[in-house]
């Protein structure tokens, strides 16, 4: 049949999974950081999703689909609920619950405090100004607020001898990358590190990075560190 059903712009979705929590029908997943419908027959057309998009990424359409199907959408909610009864995570990822072991460290000799290499303020990607004369000649790091919890050694590996901009794509719900063009485009930077977690909700900081790489029309050194909940580099 042909009726009234979203569709969702991958090139304009940011990962956030704001969009997974909005669905009260559980018609969208999240897969390789980008937001998908997974079944026609869970969406009712009515669009609980579409203010929750802060990229826009979510429209109707109309084209041929499968009806909407209540009492598959309740069983699936049904299958859900047993899931939590358990500790176990729906939605978004970045939400799930995690402990981890950690051994005590010993404790620093007296006067041994690491210093900080924060070598800017403001550090936000939404408060720094675009022609902040600290620009000029910089290695650019731009981490996910997470990664500086998750990773014990991130300002003496990442953060010395950079410039650092941190952002959250899931809770700023801004879009980074017309920001980080205009840094790009209107400064000399020497090289862009992006420090990011393995949530998919992350993959809006890469993704906003690398636009920002293509629009800016420079040839800019870049590389992508990707980090585990529990603090491992996973890829680099």
């Amino acid at each position: 049949m042909i009726r009234k059903i979203i569709h969702i712009d991958e090139e304009k979705c940011n990962g956030c999974g704001a969009c997974v929590t909005a669905c009260h029908e559980g018609a969208i997943g999240l897969v390789n950081g980008k937001a998908k419908l997974m079944r026609d027959d869970y969406c009712d057309g009515f669009g609980d999703c579409l203010p929750g998009c802060p990229t826009g990424a979510i429209t109707f359409e109309e084209r041929e689909a499968a009806a909407y199907d209540e009492q598959a959408v309740l069983e699936n909610k049904q299958k859900k609920a047993a899931a939590a009864a358990a500790p176990a995570h729906s939605g978004c990822p970045g939400h799930q619950m995690h402990q981890f072991d950690r051994k005590a460290a010993p404790a620093p000799a007296a006067g041994a405090a690491m210093p900080s290499q924060l070598g800017q303020w403001p550090c936000q990607i939404k408060l720094v100004p675009v022609n902040a004369p600290y620009f000029n000649g910089a290695k650019l790091l731009i981490a996910a607020d997470c990664t500086a919890y998750a990773y014990a050694n991130i300002h003496q590996e990442f953060m010395q001898g950079r410039i650092t901009l941190i952002g959250c794509p899931k809770l700023d719900a801004v879009e980074y990358s017309e920001k980080l063009t205009a840094i790009l485009s209107q400064n000399e930077i020497r090289s862009v590190t992006v420090l990011r977690m393995e949530v998919p909700c992350c993959g809006g900081l890469e993704q906003a990075a690398v636009t920002a790489l293509k629009n800016s029309g420079k040839f800019i050194p870049w590389q992508v560190v990707t980090f585990s909940i529990d603090g491992r580099i996973l890829d680099r």
